[in-house]
């Protein structure tokens, strides 16, 4: 089995050496990158099994880098670093697409342990037989040109919408927590105490149900959601 692929965007160049260093020794191949918008333009320009990508970084935060991979290479697994420990931070980087979220300083082995977590994932997903669309009643989603439809009219989604509305589809007429949806979603195994959940449910709803027949989200009060044909 050929190694797997690491670009790191991390622009403290100790860091970097450290990381580059454990995860070579792993079986990795690494290549570091110091600045935004180069790391952009390798993450775009090769084929990488997993981007580990800091926050602060010259020409270009990781913030703008993670919306523009999810734009163009939505399965490319992100793992953020940052030295902003806020919730909000940490929102901020999932709403614009990353899987997880580290914060300096940390152990390296839990960045390994995230990185496993994150690369097994998508080997899931690789092996699942290839499935190019998913749909309930008269909405479809397409996986390959990631479009969703409704009653034949384009809807225009976020990224964050986009995987919400997919988690949704993969589990139709099963009761989803907002704690799974946390986890799954957002990549949190806490509740960061926001109500983010039921925002991101509403922007669903205004765009998918509010103009449509049947309605398919909905809310079982404390417990959860489903997306099936109203009931």
């Amino acid at each position: 089995m050929s190694a797997k692929q690491i670009l790191l965007v991390e622009d403290d160049q100790r860091l970097s050496e450290s990381i580059s260093r454990t995860l070579t020794r792993k079986g990795y191949e690494v290549s570091p990158v110091f600045d935004g918008t180069a790391g952009l333009q390798a993450a775009l320009g090769q084929r990488y099994d997993l981007v580990i990508l800091d926050v602060v970084l010259p020409g270009m935060d990781g913030y703008a880098i993670c919306g523009e991979l999810r734009r163009q290479r939505p399965r490319l697994p992100i793992l953020m670093l940052t030295a902003l420990d806020d919730t909000e931070d940490r929102l901020r980087g999932f709403e614009q697409g990353t899987d997880d979220y580290l914060a300096k300083p940390f152990d390296i082995r839990e960045l390994h342990a995230r990185m496993l977590a994150l690369l097994r994932r998508n080997e899931f997903m690789d092996e699942i037989p290839m499935q190019t669309r998913l749909q309930i009643a008269n909405l479809e989603m397409n996986l390959l040109s990631k479009t969703v439809t409704r009653d034949g009219e384009k809807l225009e989604l976020t990224a964050k919408e986009y995987a919400l509305l997919e988690y949704l589809l993969l589990h139709q007429n099963q009761l989803i927590t907002k704690m799974e949806l946390l986890k799954e979603v957002w990549g949190l195994n806490f509740d960061p105490g926001t109500n983010i959940v039921e925002v991101y449910i509403a922007y669903l709803r205004k765009k998918v149900d509010r103009p449509y027949e049947p309605k398919l989200i909905h809310t079982k009060p404390s417990q959860g959601y489903i997306l099936r044909p109203e009931y």
